[in-house]
């Protein structure tokens, strides 16, 4: 029964239904094209639509009469065809059939005066359209091939591919309805390729909806072949996802109850559960939307699924809405009524209401009745039809006989006249050759005068061109005399330019020269004061060197000299003791002499480089205190002896920092090669510092590591916190 009810609605409710928001959409277009002709004529076939399925027909029939009037003085006769094909539908919708005739009529006037193949196509697909709805389906067919011709013939427009796909669905619909399967899928399949190169969100959703009954028809026909169902299945859920996808785009909201009430349809037989999901999808869409078609199919899914749960009370509740709600429709389908009072008597009996249940069935008959009695009646008036249409037939062809015969009666009546007219003609041509001779004549003399007039007319002409000559020749030693000005002109300007960019350019090279020169001043003294820097280093750690010495290696030997000079030589136990304690002193001397000699000049970097150089310092510095770790990647010490010996001396500064000024109980000394560049990183964690607010530059321990940083031509960053540590990173380029 549903299935039935959806393709009733297919065929009366076609292609046309626009949102709110289209039609909007349609007015603000229409309304930009106010005095672009053509435009406005394109966007009036869809505007007048969309309003009349929006119950705005007054106003839809005021813009294609304003529209045909306009169309009607066009050259080209395709605007009116495709306007008066849109008034004829419409006014077969409105059941105003004797006017809708007079409009079709009328655009078969213009779409014969017109070479537009798109806008024949479309004056035949109403006709099919409008024959469909007059129940003449061999005609209307025969109307929809002729449209599918020329839209095959047409050049691809905007509106094309939609409206072959049209006809294409309205074919497919017909030959279902005939049961012809095979062209039903054929015109199926075409109607989705059409509907996918339009890129119409709301096509390519009828055309999947169209697909996915041609495989819910296979399976009905073949109930085991589970392949098609799964066909339909697929093509129902694309439909139902375009839908969701587009829903801005979507002209009608309708469409998803439409999907999901074929899609209940389709599982009710084997998944109650998503059979029930889609009935009550359908259910709250379409009485959202108020279409009394789709509620009644909803609530008929739903009494279906409780007939099948048993729960015959909720089942005779959604039949008797479904009946409401059918009753509402303006398109009444008596098959429809018929099965739902048969359910409804079948639902009462098994419930034991055998009186109701024959009261329902009482309905059932009577209205079979009249449906069986109204079907002989139809039948009747068409066998009328036909025998009044075969009668005038007759007519036709008698009529068309007399028509021969008397067509040559005439045409031998004027095979006789044309012989008498030739015979006229021939005594007319002597008289008139008799004339043409004296004509001849006083042409002749005409002639002789002419050729006199000419020769005038000639030696005047030849003194002009004389005169005419001679002024060009002036006017060219004119032009000639201000070309050599000009020319003159033209070179002094060219000598002054390039004079004048000679003299830039040679002023642009010597203030090119003078900023070299400044630039190369300013290395220079950047050299100056890195040498300086360096030499002042080196001052201060002959300083540091002579108070060593001084403080360390002078003392102990100092208090050596002192201890021999009082040894007691008449005391042999004391001598000994004395030299012992000298030579102990001695070799606190020696020891003290090594580390400053070492400070000087690591003797580990000289032979080993220095990696070996910084893991020596870190181990003598390291005590139970102090730890420090040292970490190498990819060194290859490609680094000169000079430059190995002033990284040592920067980390030597860094440590000393962190010990002297940090607290630090760690210190991390890190060296890495990487793409010819020598990364050196020394962090700590000692107490830290402001670094935002303490211009640690003007420390002479810092000056002294940024001067020999820049001397390498690298570069150095420092961040700290404090209470947390330092670190600084140094990048030197490696050469």
């Amino acid at each position: 029964m549903y299935r039935l009810l959806i393709i009733i609605t297919l065929i009366i409710f076609p292609i046309f239904p626009k949102a709110q928001d289209a039609v909007r959409q349609l007015e603000t277009e229409y309304l930009n094209a106010k005095g672009k002709t053509a435009e406005q004529l394109n966007i009036a076939p869809r505007y007048a639509t969309a309003l009349f399925f929006h119950q705005l027909k007054s106003r839809s029939y005021e813009i294609l009469n304003h529209n045909i009037s306009v169309a009607a003085k066009q050259p080209d006769g395709k605007y009116a065809a495709i306007l008066y094909a849109v008034q004829a539908m419409n006014y077969r919708l409105d059941n105003r059939e004797s006017e809708s005739l007079k409009s079709l009529e009328m655009a078969n006037r213009y779409s014969l005066k017109t070479s537009n193949e798109e806008a024949k196509g479309y004056f035949h697909y109403a006709k099919g359209w409008i024959l469909t709805r007059n129940n003449k389906t061999a005609e209307a067919v025969a109307a929809y091939l002729k449209a599918i011709y020329y839209y095959e013939n047409s050049p691809t427009t905007s509106t094309l591919y939609g409206r072959f796909g049209n006809a294409a669905k309205e074919l497919s619909a017909i030959y279902s309805n005939l049961h012809e399967y095979q062209l039903e899928e054929k015109y199926s399949k075409q109607f989705l390729l059409l509907a996918s190169k339009q890129y119409d969100p709301n096509l390519i959703f009828d055309a999947y909806m169209r697909m996915g009954y041609v495989y819910e028809q296979k399976y009905a026909q073949n109930t085991t072949d589970f392949s098609v169902r799964n066909k339909a299945e697929q093509y129902y859920i694309m439909a139902i996802s375009t839908f969701d996808k587009n829903k801005n785009a979507m002209v009608n909201r309708s469409s998803l109850s439409y999907a999901a009430i074929n899609l209940a349809n389709l599982y009710i037989d084997f998944d109650k559960g998503k059979a029930l999901k889609y009935a009550l999808l359908a259910n709250k869409v379409s009485l959202e939307t108020g279409d009394p078609i789709h509620i009644a199919s909803s609530f008929g899914i739903l009494a279906e699924i409780a007939i099948n749960e048993k729960d015959y009370d909720l089942a005779r509740s959604y039949f008797l809405k479904a009946s409401a709600e059918i009753g509402k429709s303006s398109v009444r389908d008596p098959n429809i009524e018929l099965s739902i009072q048969e359910s409804l008597s079948r639902i009462s009996e098994e419930q034991g209401h055998y009186q109701e249940a024959l009261g329902y069935y009482k309905q059932y008959l009577n209205q079979y009745k009249n449906v069986y009695d109204q079907e002989k009646l139809d039948i009747t008036k068409r066998l009328e039809s036909q025998f009044e249409q075969e009668r005038q037939e007759q007519k036709y062809t008698k009529l068309q006989w007399e028509s021969d015969k008397r067509a040559q009666e005439i045409k031998l009546i004027n095979m006789i006249r044309s012989r008498r007219e030739q015979v006229y003609n021939n005594l007319k041509l002597v008289e008139e050759n008799q004339r043409e001779r004296l004509k001849f004549s006083e042409l002749e003399s005409e002639k002789k005068e002419q050729q006199l007039r000419m020769a005038k007319l000639e030696t005047e002409q030849k003194n002009k061109d004389i005169s005419s000559y001679k002024k060009l020749l002036i006017f060219k030693e004119k032009i000639n005399t201000y070309y050599i000005i000009f020319l003159f002109i033209f070179i002094i300007l060219v000598t002054v330019l390039l004079y004048a960019y000679k003299q830039r350019a040679k002023s642009m090279k010597q203030r090119d020269e003078l900023h070299f020169l400044a630039i190369e001043k300013e290395k220079q003294n950047s050299k100056i004061s890195t040498l300086t820097a360096l030499l002042e280093g080196q001052e201060k750690e002959r300083g540091r060197l002579a108070r060593d010495l001084h403080d360390g290696l002078g003392g102990l030997l100092s208090g050596t000299k002192h201890q021999l000079s009082y040894l007691d030589l008449g005391h042999s136990g004391k001598i000994e003791e004395g030299i012992s304690k000298s030579i102990s002193q001695i070799d606190g001397a020696v020891e003290e002499l090594r580390r400053v000699a070492h400070n000087l000049m690591p003797d580990l970097l000289m032979k080993y480089g220095l990696k070996a150089a910084i893991k020596d310092f870190a181990s003598r510095i390291s005590n139970n205190a102090l730890e420090i770790h040292t970490e190498f990647m990819n060194c290859n010490h490609s680094l000169s002896k000079e430059k190995q010996l002033i990284i040592y001396r920067i980390i030597q500064e860094l440590v000393n920092n962190s010990i002297k000024h940090a607290e630090a109980s760690e210190i991390i000394i890190q060296l890495s090669e990487e793409e010819k560049v020598l990364h050196v990183t020394v962090e700590d964690n000692g107490k830290g510092f402001d670094y935002q607010n303490t211009d640690i530059r003007k420390t002479a321990g810092f000056h002294n590591i940024d001067l020999r940083v820049r001397f390498l031509k690298g570069t150095m960053s420092i961040t700290s916190r404090l209470n947390t540590g330092t670190s600084a990173e140094l990048q030197i380029p490696i050469h």
